[in-house]
């Protein structure tokens, strides 16, 4: 199993999962959510409809559409609401819910956006150090023990791809 970090659009990944930083509602609006919508059509936002909500920290599965990935993972991450109300936990259980979801579905490879760092607030940094860890942890936990090979951290702008490779190259394996 092995963690990679790259510059890129989510929306191209060629992985089994996509991650969908979703809301509550699981409506696909803006930004990732409606990258994904454009590209994989209204089947996804309808397949969420039937869903119809997915509590913060949790994830849920639908099919992946016209998009390259066979399925999208929507991860409700929280909205940063200044760090006292159990963001880090809640972003931490989302990250940890999307990987448990590809996992109990037998899949290989996931990509995944930065969670909650967009409309919702969420700083990246912290955000970074959040997800990366979970994934870390989970590939600790799983060694050996998961279909998952490849779990992919996919940003759309330098910015966000530098600060979590700094992250990344800070935390180590």
């Amino acid at each position: 199993m092995k963690l990679e970090i790259k510059l890129g659009d989510i929306t191209e990944e060629e992985v089994d999962a996509v991650v969908n930083p979703a809301n509550e509602y699981l409506k696909l609006g803006s930004g990732v959510a409606g990258a994904i919508l454009r590209k994989g059509g209204k089947i996804i936002q309808d397949e969420c409809d039937k869903i119809g909500y997915c509590q913060t920290g949790k994830a849920v599965i639908t099919t992946g559409g016209s998009l390259k990935a066979k399925y999208v993972i929507h991860a409700v991450g929280p909205i940063w609401k200044g760090g006292n109300s159990n963001e880090d936990e809640l972003l931490y259980s989302a990250v940890e819910s999307a990987l448990m979801l590809a996992h109990s579905y037998n899949l290989k490879s996931i990509s995944f956006p930065a969670i909650s760092t967009g409309i919702f607030g969420f700083p990246k940094e912290r955000a970074s150090k959040i997800i990366i860890s979970a994934i870390l942890e989970f590939m600790k936990k799983y060694e050996n023990r998961t279909s998952i090979e490849v779990i992919r951290i996919c940003l759309f702008d330098k910015e966000t791809y530098g600060i979590f490779l700094k992250t990344y190259e800070n935390i180590g394996i």
